[in-house]
């Protein structure tokens, strides 16, 4: 991080005063209580029915009329959303203030607070033992597996629907953006290497009639991938290589372009070089790596590298305990030592991305 970021996000010095420290440190204290409190006043329609009030409120017996709870429960709630100035009150008149406005219409806190409740909350509380082991120990909350990838289609519903709007929230808004660079380059076949779901290969194939992709991932998510490629009706021009990269020693060889969008965060330095390195052998000396990926120094704002940082604590504990949002000065070394170089790099792609375009070093 450089020294103008490390000043604009305050990491430079201690930016509390004694009195703000201490309500800090309680707020920290007591997060975990603060947060089911706050969810619960999502889901029950609290913040919603003040939201409809408007600017001129509501009172709690008229919040009373609205709401399922007892009014023990509806009080107690409305104190922890004036404590967490989520909420605020007029003389006898409950109002929505900005916080609970973002909570309530704005899609990225919403896929982010789904991500955190279904996902990572019970998971959370062996994160110790996940960084002291360095094995996902989080994942037992969901079942038996090495890392959370084979997983996902076998994850309770609710779970992976909050895991797949959170993965594809900020890789789908950066499309269209990612591609315009892409397209640029004028690729004929490209490799989507960790094509999850499919999302990005569709979107190549529908806006560029000329162009063939193949995805490289697991088989499991090769299987799902192939179901959404189908139903696109773009099985012609679509195919997948099946492969685990982590053991693979060769790869295919036909594409112009390799594409990676969030997958080598899914690993640890010596995983991203060995995968890297593979590419580096098996590609053509000509063709092009592209790697669209988050970098929590990257960021316009200390809340984008706040959130970065957090999430890179669900890797730790649930996804396979070893990889995280990088810096961006790890992923350049890790690009050098496997014989690449950066040509270009593009950020504040949508919601924080860069885009990495990479050739090898002669």
């Amino acid at each position: 991080m450089t020294e103008q970021e490390t000043i604009r996000y305050g990491y430079h010095r201690d930016r509390y005063t004694a009195l703000d420290a201490i309500t800090e440190a309680q707020k920290i204290a007591f997060y975990p209580i603060f947060f089911q409190a706050i969810v619960s006043m999502r889901n029950t329609g609290i913040l919603t029915c003040i939201d409809q009030a408007g600017k001129k409120g509501i009172t709690f017996e008229e919040i009373e009329k609205k709401i399922s709870l007892s009014s023990y429960a509806i009080e107690l709630l409305l104190d922890i959303g004036l404590s967490m100035h989520v909420i605020y009150k007029s003389d006898q008149y409950y109002i929505l203030g900005k916080v609970g406005h973002y909570l309530l219409h704005d899609k990225m806190t919403e896929v982010n607070l789904n991500f955190t409740q279904d996902i990572c909350y019970q998971s959370m509380f062996y994160l110790q033992d996940a960084l002291e082991s360095g094995t996902p120990e989080g994942l037992k909350v969901f079942g038996d597996w090495k890392t959370i990838y084979p997983a996902l289609q076998s994850l309770p519903e609710k779970a992976k629907k909050s895991w797949f709007e959170f993965d594809h929230f900020y890789s789908d808004h950066s499309f269209p953006i990612a591609f315009s660079h892409i397209e640029q380059l004028n690729p004929k076949h490209i490799y989507d290497v960790g094509g999850n779901t499919g999302k990005w290969a569709i979107y190549c194939a529908q806006h560029s009639t000329d162009l063939k992709v193949t995805l490289l991932d697991l088989p499991e998510q090769i299987t799902v991938a192939k179901k959404n490629i189908n139903k696109a009706g773009l099985d012609e021009r679509i195919d997948s290589y099946p492969i685990d990269l982590l053991t693979a020693k060769m790869l295919p060889n036909k594409a112009d372009l390799w594409w990676m969008s969030q997958f080598l965060d899914c690993f640890s330095v010596e995983q991203i070089i060995y995968i890297l390195k593979l590419i580096h052998r098996s590609m053509k000396d000509d063709a092009v790596l592209c790697i669209m990926d988050l970098f929590w120094d990257r960021q316009s704002f200390e809340a984008g590298a706040l959130s970065l940082n957090a999430t890179s604590l669900y890797f730790t504990c649930l996804a396979n305990g070893n990889s995280r949002f990088y810096h961006s000065k790890v992923f350049y070394q890790c690009l050098h030592d496997a014989g690449f170089y950066i040509e270009k790099d593009i950020d504040n792609l949508s919601y924080g991305h860069t885009l990495l375009i990479c050739k090898k070093i002669n």
